[in-house]
């Protein structure tokens, strides 16, 4: 589990949040896109993703570029995102 850490994902348009497990060499937007689709899923279409969606800090309020890797990010274990439309 070296590659991967543990983060809190907050949705506040449905009013939920996940402890996922997510890769740190992957792109910030390559996540966003993924969860966009998994919690569409999960909610039974009652959450629609855009390419506006972003994460947030949920402690620093910081914007995550969706370029970056996650592994050139602070996002750390135990961090809590918020997945919010920009």
């Amino acid at each position: 589990m070296k590659n991967k850490i543990l983060v809190e994902v907050i949705v506040p348009t449905i009013e939920e949040s996940y402890d996922l497990y997510i890769p740190i060499n992957r792109r910030v937007g390559n996540i966003i896109t993924l969860l966009n689709k998994a919690i569409q899923e999960m909610n039974e279409d009652c959450y629609v993703g855009t390419e506006k969606t972003c994460f947030y800090n949920r402690d620093t309020n910081q914007k995550y570029n969706p370029n970056d890797l996650i592994y050139n990010t602070d996002i750390r274990n135990g961090t809590s995102l918020i997945l919010l439309e920009q």
